[in-house]
């Protein structure tokens, strides 16, 4: 399966108690050899459009994890489907930058396993 997902997407993904929201920040690569690195929100919402809802009220997301990068084979274990596109905030972004200057590598896990869900 292909992900095409772009800089910007926010994705909701589903969960026993809920569901959840990640931003994808971007992607390097192409293919099986990518890395996509995500921001994952703190809050989960009992319904799609709690989560739409939230979304679209303009409001600053609470942030669970500024930043996590994954390879495909990862990102793929968590079903995901977009709900919108927004511009990335250059606040979104200092994870990543210091991600790379640390010499970052990309996880393996899948997203909840990552969040430490199963």
């Amino acid at each position: 399966m292909a992900l095409s997902f772009e800089a910007g997407d926010d994705l909701i993904f589903q969960m026993e108690s809920g569901f959840g929201l990640v931003r994808v920040l971007g992607s390097e690569g192409g293919g099986a050899d990518a890395v996509w690195h995500v921001l994952v929100y703190h809050e989960f919402y009992p319904d799609v459009e709690s989560a739409e809802a939230a979304l679209a009220s303009g409001r600053a997301l609470e942030v669970r994890e500024p930043h996590l990068a994954l390879t495909t084979h990862a990102f793929e274990k968590t079903p995901a489907a977009r709900l919108s596109n927004r511009p990335v905030a250059v606040e979104e972004l200092e994870a990543l930058r210091r991600w790379r200057v640390e010499g970052g590598r990309a996880h393996d896990r899948s997203l909840l396993l990552m969040l430490g869900m199963r």
